[in-house]
């Protein structure tokens, strides 16, 4: 039975569209059966799985960056198909955090073909949260504040990489504000103010290992609060932020929860996987080992 592939030919600024060919070539070389469907416009993956009958693949893959593989999990929730298919990834995108979990690079997508082929699977929990009234799903990181302001000017940047994202994070820092932010987590009542909360199913945010204790299998999400700390100071912690040592800080609160209610003083626009939409206030909820992903 055949993969169903959603190809985003204008991930990392049309790179991916490049690279398709020799992704065919691969496909062929590898013996793995494929329908390729190539995406045209912003939203496109995620109608594309919604309406696509399960009964005729025996999985889905996402072919892109973060923001693909969005898309191609909220259309695989909207699937009224009674069968239910492991998700893959093939990374093509400016931003591949999601395969950082599998020690694969941003651009590594032979090796992420090789683990689709070897048809190995792993039970992945999902994020589930509500805001404007419509329910969205996520498999890597949500975030508020600082996060989701360095994800808007990265995505103003793309053309230069994953560089995008250090530049944005400088560039926010600079221009550092702190907002008040109320948290429910699984009963747990806590009022800060924060540069960002993040609220992880995975261990990379980007380039950054935001949660490096995050387990994807738990039934737990991983809640990482910055409280106020000075331009300087953050600026020095940076580096901290890339290998995971900033949970040591004194301004970083760690917590985990499987339902989580965020308020903030003013609204506060939000990063799933990348993307940004919706805004404070919200909840979020984790689905345990919601569906089926080709892992090592």
């Amino acid at each position: 039975m055949k993969n169903l592939i959603i190809y985003n030919p204008w991930a990392a600024r049309g790179r991916a569209g490049k690279l398709l060919p020799q992704i065919e070539a691969y496909l062929q070389e590898i013996d793995l059966a494929s329908d390729i469907l190539i995406t045209d416009h912003h939203g496109h993956g995620m109608e594309l799985v919604k309406e696509a009958d399960f009964s005729h693949y025996s999985a889905v893959i996402a072919a892109g960056g973060d923001g693909t593989l969005f898309e191609v999990i909220n259309g695989y929730f909207g699937n009224n198909s009674s069968k239910r298919i492991p998700v893959g990834v093939i990374p093509v995108g400016t931003s591949n955090a999601f395969v950082k979990d599998m020690e694969l690079h941003d651009h590594d997508w032979k090796s992420a073909l090789d683990i689709i082929k070897a048809g190995k699977t792993q039970k992945f929990d999902v994020g589930r949260f509500a805001n404007q009234g419509q329910t969205w799903y996520y498999l890597n990181i949500l975030g508020v504040g600082l996060v989701a302001d360095i994800v808007a000017t990265a995505n103003k940047l793309k053309s230069l990489g994953s560089i995008s994202y250090t530049l944005g994070s400088f560039y926010h820092i600079l221009r550092l504000k702190t907002f008040q932010v109320k948290l429910d987590l699984d009963g747990l009542l806590i009022e800060r103010e924060n540069v960002f909360v993040e609220i992880s199913n995975s261990r990379y945010t980007g380039n950054y290992l935001m949660a490096p204790a995050a387990k994807t299998d738990d039934g737990l999400l991983d809640i990482t609060i910055l409280g106020p700390k000075s331009r300087i100071g953050l600026m020095r912690s940076f580096p901290k932020i890339i290998t995971g040592e900033h949970i040591h800080m004194e301004e970083v609160e760690c917590f985990q929860a499987s339902h989580i209610g965020i308020e903030s003083n003013i609204p506060k626009v939000l990063t799933p996987d990348g993307e940004l939409m919706g805004s404070t206030p919200l909840e979020i909820d984790c689905l345990k080992q919601a569906i089926d992903v080709f892992w090592i």
